[in-house]
């Protein structure tokens, strides 16, 4: 309900706007002229007109406006009511404004990728002239997008500390650069395989067979995976699982030569043969129970889905290409075995 004065009736009354205003002001939200001591409790003692001729807008046409020199004139000669509609509420941050635009992703592209498209849209619509803001107007992304830019400048940090650390761990276990550099190995192999599943997860005809009627497209959600957040932690988790069968052949290897202690190189290939073939089964354990465990998870639906079934797949991806470790690791130690024995003799 706004109230508009008509500038020339008000002026033929010798009245101004300001005393019209504060006549209004005064009829509905009132005037303090006194404060009222309640105790410890001060109050303030307000005039206006009655509840029953400030509600009614019928009775807001007779409310009446004093003149400087003759009779009060009623409202309804000198301004007029009218109804319009209103914001249901006013939003605004830091002071301004706001006016929130809400849009989604293409199918098939990540939010930032999205935010970056259209921040580069935008600006070159403004340098071509035909997008103008009005003074003092600006825009900016904000919502999930910021959430993966803060978590994507702590990944920064947090992926090559976990490296590092991890790197550390093995050097304090074995003593040895060249082994831990032979186990780290894995890790490379692993993370090939992590982003070589997130890979064929896009690909149209991956997985596309029926199984006892079920297809495995849709037990296992295949569909394209963005590199989120979600993703980059499954691969620090798939960083630390990825060392086990390493770990575990190196250090039955490291334990076979201390006893055996070869000599010649057909020695060396006989002792990392035995070894490697005797933690065939505990390295095949490691990896099928890794891979049984992520099952459930990838096939999961419903709330948390979206978030676990990416965190998983890496570390699925990774332990089932991480069985080349079963190769490397004993290769590469019988390569630096046989460096030394001829270095030796």
């Amino acid at each position: 309900l706004e109230l508009h004065i008509d500038r020339e009736r008000t002026a033929r009354y010798g009245l101004s706007v300001d005393a019209v205003q504060r006549a209004v002001q005064v009829a509905l939200g009132g005037v303090p002229l006194t404060t009222a001591a309640l105790g410890r409790e001060r109050v303030a003692v307000r005039v206006r007109y009655a509840r029953g001729d400030r509600q009614d807008p019928e009775a807001l046409s007779r409310l009446l406006v004093p003149t400087a020199d003759g009779p009060a004139v009623p409202r309804e000669r000198i301004a007029d009511l009218r109804y319009v509609k209103g914001p249901q509420a006013i939003k605004s941050e830091d002071t301004f404004l706001t006016s929130y635009v809400t849009f989604a992703q293409a199918d098939g592209l990540a939010e930032v990728d999205a935010v970056d498209r259209l921040t580069g849209f935008l600006a070159a619509e403004q340098a071509a002239g035909r997008l103008a803001l009005p003074e003092g107007a600006r825009h900016r992304f904000a919502g999930t997008y910021q959430q993966q830019q803060r978590s994507a400048e702590r990944l920064r940090l947090l992926v090559p500390l976990a490296l590092v650390l991890i790197l550390l761990v093995l050097h304090l276990q074995f003593r040895r650069l060249s082994t831990t550099l032979m186990i780290y190995a894995g890790v490379a192999v692993a993370v090939a395989g992590a982003f070589g599943l997130l890979w064929a997860y896009g690909r149209p005809g991956f997985l596309d067979v029926t199984v006892l009627g079920h297809s495995l497209r849709d037990l296992f959600q295949v569909g394209p995976v963005n590199l989120s957040v979600a993703v980059w932690v499954g691969i620090i988790a798939l960083v630390g699982i990825a060392t086990d069968d390493g770990v575990v052949m190196a250090t039955y290897l490291d334990q076979r030569f201390r006893a055996d202690a070869p000599g010649t190189v057909a020695q060396v290939r006989d002792a990392v043969l035995v070894a490697g073939s005797a933690r065939v089964r505990p390295c095949l354990m490691t990896t099928a129970t890794t891979l049984l465990a992520l099952l459930p998870v990838i096939t999961s639906t419903g709330r948390g889905a979206d978030v676990m079934i990416p965190m998983a797949l890496p570390s699925l991806g990774g332990m089932a290409i991480e069985l080349v470790t079963l190769f490397v690791v004993p290769v590469l130690y019988s390569a630096r075995e046989e460096w030394r024995v001829r270095r030796a003799g």
